[in-house]
C-alpha cells in the first residue's frame, strides 16, 4: 500500500522534475545557441521521461490517482526549477543599454576600466538631450554592472536584452568560453 500510493508517485514526481528541468534548460541553451549542450541536456531529459512513463506502465498504476498527480505536480515544479536553476548560472551575452540625462563619461570610464566595451552615443529623448552608453556583457555580470550604474547615475534609465550571437568587439576577461558555449566570431 505505502509503495503504490506513496513511494512510486513520489519518484515518478521526483523523475518529472528532474526531466522537466532538464527540458527547460534544454530551450533556454537551444535559443542562446548552445549546439553542443542542448543535445546532450535532450538525452538525459527522454531518459528520465522514459523511466517515469515506465514505472507508471510497469507497475500497474495506471489506475492509481496518485500517480498522475506525482506526474503532473513533477511537471509544475520542474518547469519553475529548471527557471530558478537557468537564472542561477546565468548564462549568455546581453546588451546592456544606459540613457541619461547627465553627462555619462565617467561611467564609461568605470565599465571600461572593468574591461568592457562601451559605446557612447548622444540622442534626443522626450524631454531634450541624453546620453546612451551600450556595452555587451556576460549576463553573470550584470548584477555587478547594474550596480556601478546605479551608484554613478542613479535616476539613470537601463534596459536589458539576450544576446545570440555577437561577431567582434571588446569582451571583458573574465568571459571564458567554454567548449559548449555557443561560437563567437572575431575578437
Amino acid at each position: 500500500m505505502f509503495t503504490q500510493w506513496v513511494l512510486i508517485p513520489f519518484l515518478i514526481f521526483c523523475a518529472r522534475v528532474l526531466d522537466v528541468s532538464v527540458g527547460t534548460l534544454r530551450i533556454i541553451l537551444i535559443a542562446k545557441g548552445y549546439r553542443l549542450l542542448a543535445p546532450l541536456l535532450g538525452a538525459v531529459e527522454v531518459l528520465v521521461w522514459l523511466l517515469a512513463v515506465g514505472k507508471i506502465l510497469g507497475s500497474g498504476s495506471l489506475a492509481n490517482v496518485a500517480c498522475y498527480v506525482g506526474y503532473c505536480g513533477g511537471f509544475a515544479l520542474g518547469n519553475y526549477v529548471g527557471m530558478i536553476i537557468e537564472g542561477k548560472i546565468a548564462l549568455g551575452t546581453v546588451l546592456l543599454r544606459v540613457i541619461s540625462r547627465k553627462d555619462t563619461s565617467l561611467l564609461a570610464v568605470r565599465l571600461r576600466e572593468d574591461g568592457l566595451g562601451v559605446t557612447e552615443l548622444a540622442g534626443a529623448g522626450a524631454t531634450g538631450p541624453v546620453n546612451i552608453l551600450f556595452t555587451l556583457l556576460p549576463r553573470r555580470e550584470l548584477p555587478k554592472v547594474a550596480t556601478v550604474v546605479r551608484q554613478y547615475e542613479p535616476r539613470a534609465f537601463y534596459s536589458v536584452e539576450d544576446v545570440r550571437a555577437v561577431e567582434k568587439g571588446v569582451f571583458p576577461a573574465t568571459a571564458q568560453r567554454s567548449f559548449l558555449a555557443p561560437p563567437r566570431k572575431g575578437k
